[in-house]
């Protein structure tokens, strides 16, 4: 795994920086659908983990905002921790948004890989 300059996951591939963006989206351009779905389904997911995360240190800096024993300091650190992984979630769901423009659909994505595999393998199974 690879991690963006927006801080997040990447599997096999990489949303750079604007300089390359154009290259980037001719590489994406030129996959199929087929081809594109399992990274759409990875950027999704991990979309979905960052929102958990940053859901996470936003209750920490909104319950340390209103304890008078917790530091000013601290609370400062928190809020700025905040607003960093708010940036680097919003960068993240544009290029989330650039693939699904792509793609022309947004796909089913299960919980987690194990049920994944179990539906391919109903499938092979009705076969």
């Amino acid at each position: 795994m690879k991690r963006n300059k927006a801080g997040w996951n990447m599997c096999e591939f990489e949303i750079p920086d604007e300089s390359n963006d154009k290259i980037d989206r001719m590489r994406f351009a030129s996959m199929s659908k087929v081809e594109l779905e399992p990274y759409v389904i990875e950027a999704i997911r991990e979309h979905r983990r960052l929102l958990e995360s940053d859901q996470v240190v936003y209750e920490e800096w909104e319950s340390a905002s209103v304890d008078p024993d917790i530091p000013l300091d601290q609370i400062e650190r928190l809020e700025a921790e905040c607003l960093s992984r708010q940036e680097k979630t919003a960068a993240q769901q544009d290029a989330l948004s650039d693939l699904l423009d792509l793609l022309g659909y947004i796909p089913k994505v299960l919980e987690d890989r194990s049920e994944e595999v179990n539906r391919a393998q109903e499938d092979r199974d009705l076969s």
